[in-house]
């Protein structure tokens, strides 16, 4: 007669069943809390690049359905083992992707980049390719905002230090410009990227 009350348990809880002498008599209902800035710091993956942002866990269908609703993510897979997941990284990075896994730190290995919370567990911080020192996920849209930033710096510092130099050259093959003249501009401009890379690559309005 209990079927209409079991039927109704949140959808979000783990599911255990306690029975007494053969006879149902209780669930047990297990929350892995979901973190308040999760749904956040998806839209924002999302927005900075990310293409697809997938949940994968090792709960049961009706959670991890539940779950994913909440989350907003792109794609979800539940009942997964390790071996499922490294073959679906393997799936994603065979068509080209760029694969980052954010969890245990364990199971990360075949991604392109494991990261892990630093309030996880140790062997995760130890395993993984990055670890955020944030106490919520907002690190992980911080670190793609800076990586970004990073590169994008390189490849201006790049196009102007060979843009500059190619012109230096020019000049003095020419005749021009004297040596002692080009090496000074040279070094001149290696010290003012050098001094303009030392600027924050992120700012605060754009985190």
């Amino acid at each position: 007669g209990m079927e209409e009350r079991f039927k109704n348990l949140p959808n979000e809880y783990s599911h255990l069943y306690l029975a007494i002498e053969g006879s149902l008599a209780a669930v047990i209902c297990i929350e892995d809390p979901l973190r308040e800035e999760a749904p956040a710091v998806v839209k924002a993956l999302k927005k900075a690049g990310f293409s697809k942002v997938v949940m994968m866990t090792g709960d049961s269908e009706r959670t991890a359905r539940a779950v994913a609703a909440r989350v907003g993510v792109d794609e979800y897979y539940s009942e997964v083992l390790p071996e499922d997941k490294a073959s679906f990284v393997e799936k994603e990075k065979a068509k080209g992707r760029k694969v980052v896994m954010l969890g245990d730190g364990i199971n990360d290995s075949p991604a392109d980049a494991g990261i892990a919370v630093s309030e996880g567990a140790e062997i995760a911080r130890e395993i993984a390719d990055i670890t955020i020192g944030a106490d919520n996920l907002e690190g992980i849209v911080i670190l793609k905002h800076i990586s970004d930033a990073l590169m994008k710096r390189i490849h201006n510092n790049y196009r102007t230090i060979v843009g500059f130099n190619t012109g230096l050259i020019l000049l003095g093959v020419a005749g021009i410009l004297q040596p002692t003249t080009s090496a000074l501009l040279h070094n001149t401009s290696t010290l003012l990227i050098g001094m303009n890379s030392m600027k924050n690559l992120v700012g605060t309005e754009e985190i």
